[in-house]
């Protein structure tokens, strides 16, 4: 936790050294209101000296005005450090996830990197907010009211000797039994935001199953076993303060105690007495402050290890010291016809998977081609896709784009060079115009249109009420899966980008609509590298080519009808959608 708070308050270096001045203010005047106290009772109430009771009263009421200006200065630039303090590390934690290649994502989770970015880092944010107030108070105040104590009674201060012990021995034996307490928590948060976000994701299927029960019943266990872990750390809590209270109250009695005996054997006046008993109550509320802290420290501590974790994780992917770029930064390869993809004994197994997904995996990928892949289910044509934007990495052999190995060249480059439309389609919140211009934010209205038109989605977004301008809800819920696919290529198709990468992205749609689509866009693409992950063979039948995968291998390439001459793989995915697609 030290190291990710020096990390982020290093910028704010002169806004902590005035609420430290501020503070350190605030704590000699608390300090020094005392001894005033006294001298008013000593020498002014005890002699009946008015005039000294004026006097020093007028000063105890400046000196309170002070004070609370201090506290008013120190608390606002307290509070804006804080806040500052949580929008860089969230800031921080988005950018590097930004930056994980999906292995570190699935690694760490979805509900987990959230609650890394909201929850975590409040716990933190909420301790440097009381750390800026009471962390440098409470010891400022402790130690001088100690100092101060013992200059009144030497005698009496003894009594510190017992009390401040005692304080230490109850605070720290509940911190032992808090701190993994605290660690339990932010993990069994997380599994609340992963039954939460399942069930939300997939309420439809859930109700078409009809477990609804099962899943109010899943997330109960989550949600009690969150509840019995606070309700352990509440309890220990619960006998910290009365126990605080306690040595407090005792405290005052044991000092009142001592204390009267002194003045009626005249070694101590009453306004020392006086004194003594607010120093006492000073340092002994100083000690419940840092106990408060305290109490924060453990669940932050825990939270600032969460985030730690992902600021000190580095990307499986990464852009490398080699990666070729000339002096203005961009990959320096050129091109006369961008998009030319090539496999080279291509292998990939997942992180911890013994076996390959694909291995031997060799073809080139031509400009103004299109190439679609098919093969049974399981076969890897989607992770086979996915290597060719990085998001993962080959385990063996090179990928070549443009001749240059992926691996050496910049990933924003490489993904400028193509548009990718997923297995899933997926849309943002927004409108239908936001959601195309996520392909290109400077695309025109009529390029807009152009994209879709191509991509078949024309017909419904011109009678949406207000058309370009129409809402779109989070991913796309309040549209149909047919339309979601049509806006996600159009999306694809306004990016113009030299590779044009459909992974599956025609399954939604009919077959009239299908046969529109790759007509439109056999006539958009003929310059580009076209690759089509397809399930339908009805919608690859006139690829310039066609790779064949069964279980991570290539066993054929070619042509429809040459596949029908020589890849029984082929035929037998052709004959088992013969009567649904009228494929010849």
């Amino acid at each position: 936790m030290i190291q990710l708070l020096r990390r982020f308050l290093r910028p704010y270096g002169r806004a902590l050294i005035v609420i430290v001045l501020l503070l350190f203010l605030q704590a000699v005047g608390n300090l020094y209101l005392p001894t005033l106290n006294a001298d008013i009772i000593n020498n002014g109430v005890v002699t009946g000296n008015i005039r000294n009771i004026i006097v020093t009263g007028a000063i105890m009421l400046a000196v309170t005005l002070l004070l609370g200006i201090c506290s008013i200065i120190a608390v606002y630039y307290s509070a804006r450090t804080a806040m500052r303090f949580g929008r860089d590390v969230r800031a921080s934690m988005f950018k590097k996830v930004q930056s994980f290649s999906l292995h570190e994502v699935n690694e760490f989770g979805t509900p987990s990197l959230i609650t890394r970015n909201t929850n975590d880092v409040q716990q933190v944010q909420m301790l440097v907010l009381m750390g800026l107030t009471m962390m440098v108070l409470a010891p400022l105040t402790a130690i001088g009211g100690i100092f101060l104590a013992v200059r009144l009674n030497l005698q009496l201060s003894a009594l510190l000797l017992i009390i401040i012990p005692l304080m230490a021995v109850v605070i720290g034996s509940l911190m032992v039994k808090a701190v993994p307490l605290f660690r339990s928590m932010q993990l069994k948060i997380d599994r609340i935001n992963e039954v939460l976000r399942e069930n939300l994701a997939g309420i439809r299927v859930i109700r078409a199953f009809v477990r609804t029960a099962h899943e109010e019943a899943r997330f109960e266990v989550a949600n009690d076993d969150l509840t019995d872990t606070s309700l352990r750390v509440a309890r220990l809590f619960a006998l910290m303060l009365p126990a605080l209270m306690l040595i407090m109250n005792a405290s005052s009695v044991a000092i009142v105690w001592f204390g009267g005996h002194l003045i009626n054997n005249g070694d101590m006046q009453i306004g020392d007495l006086t004194a003594f008993l607010q120093y006492i109550v000073q340092i002994l509320f100083a000690v419940m402050m840092a106990v408060m802290m305290f109490v924060m420290v453990p669940r932050a501590a825990a939270s600032a290890e969460r985030i730690q974790q992902i600021l000190g994780t580095n990307p499986s992917i990464a852009d490398t010291a080699s990666a070729d770029l000339d002096t203005d930064g961009e990959t320096a390869r050129k091109s006369p016809r961008p998009g030319r993809i090539e496999f080279r004994d291509v292998e990939f197994r997942y992180p911890g998977a013994q076996d390959p997904v694909l291995e031997r995996i060799s073809f080139t990928l031509e400009p103004g081609q299109t190439t679609a892949i098919v093969g049974g289910t399981g076969s890897g044509k989607t992770t086979l896709v996915n290597l060719i934007p990085r998001l993962y990495d080959v385990s063996d052999g090179s990928i070549l784009l443009d001749g240059i190995d992926l691996r050496d060249q910049r990933q924003a480059q490489v993904w400028q060079e193509m548009a990718l439309v997923p297995q899933k389609s997926f849309l943002f919140s927004g409108t239908v115009r936001s959601n195309i211009l996520f392909g290109d934010a400077n695309a025109s209205d009529e390029q807009i249109w152009d994209a879709l038109r191509v991509a078949q989605a024309e017909p419904f977004v011109t009678k949406l009420a207000e058309q370009l301008d129409s809402t779109v809800d989070q991913g796309g819920a309040n549209l149909s899966g047919g339309q979601r696919q049509r806006l996600s290529i159009a999306r694809a198709l306004v990016r113009r980008a030299p590779i044009l990468i459909l992974d599956d992205s025609f399954s939604a749609l009919d077959y009239a609509t299908d046969a529109r689509l790759r007509s439109a866009l056999a006539r958009e693409s003929r310059n580009r590298t076209v690759v089509i992950v397809a399930q339908r063979v009805s919608s690859i039948l006139d690829a310039d080519k066609i790779i064949v995968l069964d279980e991570g291998l290539i066993v054929g390439i070619g042509t429809h009808a040459e596949l029908m001459d020589t890849c029984p793989t082929y035929q037998e995915i052709v004959n088992s959608q013969l009567s649904a697609d009228g494929v010849a």
